[in-house]
């Protein structure tokens, strides 16, 4: 009945300008930007942040004030195209810079272009072809029952058309100002990037921040609360864990390293026992929570199977613009497709086994996705735990069939990065097809945008992914990439036994405690895996959000739109900050060095004034917006 109840912005039976020449270049345009961006995050922190409200934003900002065109329908189609590739991204640096890796130590050979691009175009497509028959029971009929966040606040500003240029403007000065900021502190090195800093009393500990915008935004959009779990994480890694490795293991010689650990602490300080030590820990933590992430959404899993095969086709020959879905035929003719281009193509290396894996974890993990998103949003979808247990089947299935050599490796990160796609896509399909829901779009439409921004973003990643590699190399301080490397290590364990398995065992014990405790386990452990340096500063935009939370205003539309605008603002600083972070790989491959830190720099405090400035420029902006709406309510 709900759905009959229902009755979206735009009307069934009006007509607007929608699937358009202007909303698909502008959309491809935002994909490669949010995908570059996102993949320049993903491989420093491991989170990556949902695309659609700022691809939304800025739609609204350029068609409507610029271009003066003025449909809410060709707005929502940009946004589905550039959502896109942050979702392509996502799936793409979370595994794929393993082989790079592995290449690096003369495993094998370097990726190319045209393998990463066809790994991310495969795992794409099929993402949104596997998430299609699952609009109909997630969308419609479950209308009053999945939230689908990130998916209704698109709605909400695409519909607020009028207040589309304050809000723009705002993602603007967000991305002008963190790029100027990255540019002055990582190309120019006036300041130092990372301030760190030993405690020599607490041996073995270690605090410091890396003062960048990026990581105050990701901690006030995730908010308080996720950045705590992830700043508990690291507190316990660094002066829980290393202490206690330093106090009883000082004089003893423990695998990984190959000398004891009083003389790695001379050697490289905390930092070298958390990449020795810790980092494995870590690893068993986000692998226990990634599985439990899994068999906790099982009856969700089950439940969504049963509705979409039951659901799917009631409205499939409808004559409804807004009921109207790709046919199952062209679902199945195009399914049939990417599964023999990852069967027969020669740059990807799968055979017919590893393709029916792919083809068979896909839909599930697409089905899981698909209904997470709805749940807790895209920017919390445990993409990566999906990853990691297909990972652990597939390389024990490989290898159960004799490809235990770097080959079985290297199909088991494809199959991984093909699944890691698919359940970012399938995920980022279900928030844009819910705005859809909302504001009356054409759903068929929409699916075919997600296809054209997904082969846009697949070109784009295959390229970011080389240019970074050239620069700064995966798994280095500036891209210690640690879901791949996570990925990487899982891989190399099953094959070759070759992990400490004690360590990644604490890390799994760990993590059951942690779930015990009733806190979310995949935050806190990504926090106990990455260097505290990340952690720290995105607990203060955590706690900034927390504050604008619970300030007084005028009223709650004050309030929503104070913390409205920080999440536009930190956006537009990740963003910008993304931007010039490849900008500066390009400079670093072409030899260009614009470091003046030999003349000028202003130390490591001067990094941390600068960092304090870029939190009140968020508050600043969130006040902004406090401010606008009391006025307008006047």
């Amino acid at each position: 009945m709900e759905e009959k109840k229902f009755q979206p912005y735009i009307p069934a039976d009006k007509i607007m300008p929608e699937f358009t020449v202007v909303s698909v270049i502008l959309g491809a345009i935002l994909a490669v930007v949010f995908g570059g961006a996102n993949a320049y995050l993903g491989l420093r922190v491991g989170m990556t942040v949902s695309a659609s409200i700022p691809a939304a934003v800025l739609s609204m900002g350029i068609i409507r004030f610029i271009l003066k065109r003025d449909s809410i329908l060709e707005n929502n189609m940009v946004q589905t195209i550039g959502s896109a590739g942050e979702s392509v991204a996502a799936g793409a640096i979370f595994t794929l810079p393993a082989l790079f890796m592995w290449a690096n130590e003369g495993l094998c050979e370097v990726p190319s272009l045209i393998e990463i691009g066809l790994i991310a175009l495969c795992g794409g497509v099929l993402g949104v072809l596997f998430m299609v028959p699952l609009r109909s029971a997630l969308i419609v009929q479950e209308h009053g029952t999945l939230a689908y966040p990130e998916g209704q606040a698109c709605a909400e500003v695409l519909i607020a058309g009028e207040e589309g240029g304050a809000k723009a403007s705002t993602v603007f000065a967000g991305l002008g100002i963190a790029a100027a900021y990255k540019f002055v502190a990582d190309g120019l090195k006036v300041f130092p990037s990372e301030v760190a800093y030993e405690i020599p009393a607490y041996k073995g500990s270690g605090i410091g921040v890396d003062v960048l915008p990026a990581l105050a935004g990701v901690g006030y959009i995730c908010g308080v609360k996720v950045s705590s779990y992830l700043f508990a994480g690291g507190v316990t890694a660094w002066f829980v864990l290393m202490p206690l490795i330093a106090l009883f293991g000082g004089d003893t010689v423990m695998f990984p390293a190959d000398v004891t650990v009083n003389e790695l602490l001379l050697q490289g300080g905390p930092d070298a026992m958390w990449s020795k030590f810790i980092r494995y820990i870590g690893a068993g933590a986000v692998l226990a929570g990634g599985i439990m992430s899994l068999i906790s959404s099982l009856p969700l899993i089950v439940r969504t199977f049963k509705d979409a095969i039951g659901g799917y086709g009631k409205n499939g020959k409808s004559t409804l613009r807004t009921e109207q879905d790709l046919s199952m035929q062209t679902l199945l003719i195009g399914i049939l497709i990417m599964a023999v281009a990852l069967w027969l193509i020669p740059s990807i290396p799968l055979n017919l086994f590893s393709a029916f894996i792919v083809i068979i974890f896909g839909f599930f993990f697409a089905t899981v996705s698909s209904r997470m998103v709805g749940l807790i949003g895209s920017s919390n979808n445990p993409v990566s735990g999906m990853a990691i247990a297909t990972l652990l089947i597939a390389t024990l299935l490989l290898k159960a069939t004799g490809q235990n050599d770097i080959n079985g490796m290297i199909a088991a990160i494809t199959i991984g990065g093909v699944i890691c796609v698919i359940a970012a896509i399938s995920g980022d399909t279900s928030q844009d097809l819910k705005t859809g829901f909302l504001v009356g779009a054409t759903p068929k439409k929409q699916q075919i945008g997600e296809i054209v921004g997904v082969v846009v973003s697949a070109i784009a990643i295959g390229a970011i992914m080389y240019l970074l590699s050239m620069a700064w190399g995966y798994g280095s301080n500036e891209l210690p990439a640690p879901q791949a490397m996570l990925m990487k290590m899982v891989v190399e364990g099953v094959m070759g036994g070759n992990l400490p398995w004690t360590l990644v065992f604490t890390g799994v014990f760990i993590a059951i405690v942690v779930k015990v405790l009733g806190i979310p386990v995949l935050p806190f452990a990504i926090g106990l895996y990455l260097p505290i340096y990340l952690s720290t500063p995105i607990m203060a935009g955590g706690l900034l959000r927390w504050f604008m939370e619970k300030r007084k205003y005028a009223n709650e539309k004050a309030k929503n739109d104070a913390v409205q605008s920080g999440v536009l603002y930190t956006s537009g600083l990740i963003a910008g900050e993304g931007i010039v972070g490849i900008l500066l790989a390009v400079f670093a491959v072409a030899g260009l060095n614009v470091d003046v830190s030999g003349v000028f720099s202003i130390g490591k405090i001067g990094g941390l004034v600068c960092f304090a400035a870029i939190l009140f420029t968020i508050y600043l902006f969130a006040n902004k917006g406090a401010k606008a709406a009391t006025k307008a309510d006047k």
